[in-house]
């Protein structure tokens, strides 16, 4: 039988996660939602759809009134307003009005672009998750935000909108390349080094059967990460205090990736970003020196990196002042305590920054050497 968790929001039910090895649960919980009286479109990317689409449509086609498939190229460099004007020119067409529903099948960006679109299109149209890599089962699929980029700049233009469904077939992680996988994997490390101890401590004793891909032991990993995740979000729905947690790693993490202009995998730049935070908390007398070299080496096993070339760390440092996380033109700079205490710092300086970025840099020079 398949797992289950309910996301709760003001103590009411808000949508259910459900976590299993096939899609074959999809049909009955789209029955749940009143699927027989609803237009239903896909909304997938080029990769994406040649794997699931068809497998999809044939679970929900004679479920609703009508199933269609909305795809576009494949890529953070596709998540922009123009996709997401695609889509609703498309649901136009075939008639789609607010009783009816979308189901974002895919990666974050799919999933951020779709939630974004029904949060919008008429008002806001009902949507599910159907998140099918690791960095959207660990992450983007739960809790509700959404979001495109502008001008390169990450998910500047979105909005908190909750899906009424995640549907997460973890075998789906199996079709991974190596490195999109372990790009997600960031994300569940992420969570381990700010909320949970344990847990951290379990992927570690686990990194054998991670890395193998073995069955049982994802789906266990998605559930624990999925669980921290709820109750972080449930506490803070729309980012006002300590969801602002999650973004550990990501401040410089999002400035790398747009100075490397996206040639790394979100998931990397938050690896990257996770050592660069970890040492500011070294610097500022939280960690200890091994700890911050624990947290940083733990990231090898996983094929993460810990150091970059070809950027200019002044560039990326300018870029963190994009960050939708500053405030009042301060940045809300998340630290670590110790592995699973992570805390909001507001005294993180430019100086501070700068010298987290060098850390985690190296150049031509350095490799000749």
């Amino acid at each position: 039988m398949a797992q289950r968790l309910t996301i709760n929001y003001g103590k009411k039910p808000c949508y259910d996660i459900v976590f299993g090895q096939d899609f074959i649960g999809l049909a009955p919980e789209l029955e749940a939602l009143h699927a027989a009286e609803r237009r239903i479109c896909i909304v997938t990317d080029s990769n994406v759809e040649k794997l699931y689409a068809e497998e999809i449509l044939g679970q929900i086609k004679e479920k609703c009134r009508k199933a269609v498939v909305f795809s576009f190229p494949a890529g953070e460099a596709n998540k922009t307003l123009d996709t997401v004007r695609g889509l609703y020119a498309f649901l136009i067409k075939e008639g789609f009005d607010r009783k009816d529903l979308l189901i974002a099948l895919g990666g974050g960006v799919v999933g951020d672009l779709t939630g974004f679109a029904a949060s919008t299109y008429l008002r806001g149209i009902d949507f599910i998750q159907i998140p099918t890599t690791l960095l959207a089962q660990a992450d983007s699929s739960i809790g509700g935000k959404t979001g495109v980029d502008f001008d390169g700049y990450k998910n500047m233009v979105g909005a908190f909108y909750m899906p009424k469904l995640v549907y997460m077939n973890v075998s789906a992680l199996k079709t991974l390349e190596d490195r999109q996988f372990f790009s997600g994997f960031a994300e569940i490390m992420k969570h381990g080094l700010i909320k949970d101890h344990i847990f951290y401590v379990w992927l570690l004793e686990n990194m054998y059967e991670i890395c193998e891909r073995d069955s049982a032991v994802l789906e266990e990993m998605v559930v624990r990460s999925s669980t921290i995740k709820k109750l972080v979000v449930e506490k803070d729905p729309t980012e006002q205090g300590d969801r602002a947690l999650l973004n550990f790693g990501h401040t410089i993490g999002h400035a790398i990736e747009k100075a490397k202009n996206f040639e790394l995998y979100h998931g990397e730049c938050v690896a990257l970003g996770c050592v660069a935070a970890a040492y500011i908390s070294w610097k500022h007398e939280l960690l200890t020196m091994d700890e911050y070299y624990e947290i940083r080496d733990m990231f090898v096993p996983f094929n993460l990196p810990i150091s970059v070339d070809g950027i200019s760390p002044e560039k990326v440092l300018e870029l963190t002042k994009s960050d939708k996380k500053m405030n009042a033109g301060q940045i809300k700079f998340i630290l670590l305590k110790k592995v699973g205490k992570a805390v909001i710092d507001m005294t993180v300086s430019d100086d501070d920054i700068l010298n987290a970025i060098k850390e985690i840099y190296f150049s031509e020079e350095d490799l000749a050497e």
